[in-house]
């Protein structure tokens, strides 16, 4: 009985060896993906694979180096988008610039729907297409979304309702994307997979 007891013992270390084993590993490759990223100033890539590395063991030195990177490419990546998302935008409606439908939907309005984008607001304007005649609607604080510390989401604005967007901008620089991914309420963050609505904008100014 000792014996199988102690073959039992012998076994669950063996195997709780093994998936440490497996685990830095594992950790060790992401790490090095992330870096060969970086590298290559593929910073969106890296940020994701810097994330779950530091996530497999987070008190190990590739898991604490991790999450010093994820920081940094999260202050790059944002520092990047707001190069190119600040001025004046114009929404065109949830479809692409490109798409066929978008001219007969959104054209002869009575109003357009401006949005000015600055370093710290945001800025929901009305014009009257005829008149010119702008009226702001709101003012909202550009606040980052963050769902924890140290994660990897980098453009994700929560609005003053709670409202959660994914913010893109295009290679050229001039066609904004958004679309609501979640909302937050007393049960916390709501994720939002499916019937998301999604705005386009082009860039005026």
């Amino acid at each position: 009985m000792k014996r199988k007891l102690l073959f039992i013992v012998l076994l669950i270390a063996f195997k709780t060896v093994a998936q440490n084993n497996s685990k830095i590993a594992f950790q060790k490759s992401r790490y090095e993906l992330a870096v060969a990223s970086y590298k290559k100033a593929d910073f969106e890539k890296a940020i994701d694979l810097f994330y779950v590395a530091s996530k497999i063991k987070p008190d190990s030195e590739i898991g604490i180096e991790s999450i010093k990177k994820v920081d940094t490419l999260k202050t790059i990546l944002r520092q990047d988008i707001m190069t190119h998302a600040l001025g004046t935008w114009k929404m065109i409606g949830d479809k692409p610039v490109w798409a066929a439908k978008q001219t007969s939907d959104y054209t002869n309005k009575d109003f357009d729907e401006i949005v000015v984008i600055t370093q710290n607001e945001i800025l929901f304007y009305q014009k009257n297409t005829k008149t010119q005649e702008k009226k702001l609607i709101k003012t909202e604080k550009l606040a980052y979304y963050n769902k924890e510390q140290s994660d990897a989401l980098f453009s994700d604005v929560i609005l003053s309702d709670g409202t959660i967007w994914n913010c893109n901008i295009n290679d050229d620089g001039n066609e904004l994307h958004v679309i609501n991914v979640g909302k937050t309420g007393e049960n916390g963050v709501e994720k939002i997979t499916s019937n998301n609505i999604e705005r386009f904008y082009v860039k005026v100014k």
